[in-house]
């Protein structure tokens, strides 16, 4: 990192441009707007990536000075300070282990690999690098979920007793979508578990506290789906052909689990439920009321008292970051901006060397209760889930 003026420039890299990648690099570029104070300068260095029409994107109007086929030149830059890892979860190991190893800070992508073996090493890499990380759980951002946690935390909703969880989307509910490494165990380990269900844990972990067991339910409901005869980009962009791939993960979960407050909570996922697009939800019931957010109402907090019943309020000002986007209630913020608040909290991270953005303890954490709830669903039984160190979520 150097100084440009008064202002902290640092360097840039992102390994992997699908929609994810490319996200990454326009929140690091909403960074100086949305959060002055920190005086950076971001600088979009380096783009890796396998794809000819991805590298000539990060140029052309991304922003990069310069992209690459070989992700390996993203950590041996000079001026690349931090790294963005967004490519398959099967290569998140292998990306992350390197950056940490170059001493590069790292914002990795849930989930951390394959499974909780990949997110071990990772955050234990990390810690003994000293290296600041972030992890993507960027639903914990919304402003109204700010309020949720203020409120559940305050006291306000008396002991809280239960909760649910539940993110029901419809990105694989057609049978003819193409048979992608997302349905392959060995490139994305779990299904709809580390894809949506994780943000579940984190969400719950966020505003209750350590998930400590859990038993599950899991089905596949679409077992063979069409094999691409060429690449794409993220989650669209594929040709298929006739032949037809089997289906190797989840396509829906249910779970049961108890958390070391003595609540119990639900939590559910599918990627293939027709009618719901994002259909995100926490709910939290105590002995004097509740909270309801839903994702697709973003900007909006149902809240219950004794007297029953909900009233919705709108977040504004004062509620988590919402002013340093908009300059009052009623006036939306989107799902790229809980993405910049990350970035912002990463790079502040940075700066300052305390770890303020989600961490890679935080990524291991949920995908420890996403291990034990694949276990769950093999076997029947409950499992416990282990205590992980390093997660931000109780802070």
């Amino acid at each position: 990192m150097g100084e440009h003026g008064t202002r902290r420039r640092v360097g840039i890299g992102v390994i992997g441009l699908g929609w994810m990648g490319r996200l990454h690099a326009r929140s690091y570029r909403a960074v100086p707007e949305r959060y002055p104070e920190l005086r950076v300068d971001p600088r979009l260095v380096l783009a890796a990536d396998a794809h000819e029409q991805n590298r000539d994107a990060a140029v052309d109007h991304l922003g990069f000075a310069a992209a690459t086929a070989d992700w390996r030149d993203v950590l041996t830059h000079p001026d690349v300070d931090v790294v963005s890892v967004c490519a398959p979860n099967d290569l998140h190991r292998e990306l992350a282990l390197a950056t940490v190893a170059a001493g590069k800070h790292v914002w990795i992508e849930k989930p951390m690999g394959v499974g909780v073996a990949d997110s071990e090493a990772i955050a234990r890499a990390a810690t003994e690098a000293g290296v600041l990380t972030a992890v993507g759980f960027n639903y914990r951002h919304a402003p109204a979920v700010a309020r949720a946690r203020e409120t559940v935390r305050s006291g306000r909703l008396g002991r809280v007793t239960s909760a649910r969880v539940w993110l029901l989307a419809d990105y694989a509910a057609a049978p003819d979508a193409p048979l992608t490494w997302r349905y392959q165990r060995a490139r994305a380990g779990a299904g709809v578990v580390g894809d949506l269900l994780s943000h579940g844990a984190d969400l719950l972990q966020y505003l209750l506290g350590r998930i400590t067991e859990v038993t599950a339910t899991t089905s596949t409901v679409i077992a063979e789906r069409p094999v691409p005869t060429g690449a794409g980009i993220g989650h669209g962009g594929y040709e298929v052909g006739e032949e037809l791939g089997v289906v190797e993960n989840e396509d829906q979960v249910a779970v049961l689990a108890r958390l070391d407050s003595g609540v119990v909570a639900t939590l559910e996922a599918s990627r293939v439920a027709r009618g719901p697009q994002a259909e995100y939800v926490v709910e939290v019931y105590g002995t004097h009321g509740s909270v309801r957010w839903s994702f697709e109402r973003l900007n909006e907090l149902q809240v219950a008292g004794e007297d029953g019943g909900y009233r919705t309020v709108m977040v504004g000002p004062g509620d988590g970051e919402f002013a340093r986007f908009q300059p009052g209630a009623g006036t939306s913020m989107g799902f790229d901006d809980l993405k910049a608040i990350e970035a912002g909290l990463f790079l502040r991270s940075v700066l300052t060397g305390e770890q303020l953005a989600p961490s890679v303890g935080d990524g291991w954490a949920a995908a420890a209760v996403g291990d034990a709830v694949v276990a769950s669903a093999a076997d029947g039984r409950w499992h416990p889930v282990p205590h992980v160190p390093g997660t931000t979520y109780d802070r």
